[in-house]
């Protein structure tokens, strides 16, 4: 039976990883910062811990929660997005909640779990986006949301050099219909996700340290 982690499961995608894992018989292990994202982890079979992922005191003890695991799969979901464009200069404020969430809970969460990727040969997945891609980037809408996912992608990247036995890439949900998507997106967060778990399971040497698609295709430029 293959384990897999999920960091930030409680609702929108992560949830979905839980369901679609455990539904394909999986161990899953899930985070989740409050009471009723746990009970709501448990509800589904997984072993559900506590994690805020926002808070460095809390993401440094992930390690010892997860003392002698080996993980097949390791996802890092947790995302928070701001929609103001170039005009309006972020507030230190909505600065530090994205690039705590969006990065730095990454970085924090990235030593203690892929020694535990690495015992397996296994994948480690961050979500990021296509709104993370420098050269096609086509507006500034959401452009705090944009540099805290360019930045997700080069820590990502630069990791995996410290990890050789573990593949580590960047994943693009596409536009989902989560509270984050809105509901005129065109993708189900099922269809999503059904998506990614085929990306995770084809994953190869060569796409270390790359944006992946959630329809396969390989980004060729950042």
């Amino acid at each position: 039976m293959s384990t897999v982690l999920v960091l930030g499961a409680s609702r929108g995608i992560g949830l979905e990883f839980v369901c679609q894992y455990r539904a394909a018989g999986a161990r899953v292990i899930a985070t989740a910062r409050d009471d009723e994202g746990l009970a709501r982890l448990s509800g589904l079979g997984a072993e559900a811990l506590r994690l805020d992922v926002a808070d460095p005191a809390s993401a440094s003890g992930l390690s010892w929660q997860l003392d002698g695991e080996a993980i097949d799969v390791a996802l890092y979901v947790a995302g928070l997005i701001d929609r103001a464009s170039a005009t309006t200069p972020p507030t230190q404020q909505a600065f530090d909640r994205l690039m705590h969430t969006n990065v730095l809970g990454l970085m924090q969460a990235m030593p203690q779990v892929l020694p535990m990727v690495e015992e397996t040969g296994g994948v480690f997945g961050a979500l990021s986006s296509s709104m993370s891609q420098i050269a096609s980037v086509p507006g500034s809408n959401s452009w705090l949301y944009r540099v805290s996912k360019a930045a997700l992608n080069m820590a990502l990247s630069s990791a995996r050099f410290d990890y050789p036995r573990a593949r580590l890439v960047a994943l693009d949900p596409g536009w989902v219909q989560t509270d984050m998507g809105g509901g005129a997106a065109p993708l189900t967060v099922e269809d999503s996700v059904r998506g990614l778990r085929a990306v995770l399971a084809s994953v190869s040497p060569e796409d270390n340290g790359r944006l992946i698609h959630h329809d396969g295709r390989r980004a060729d430029h950042w």
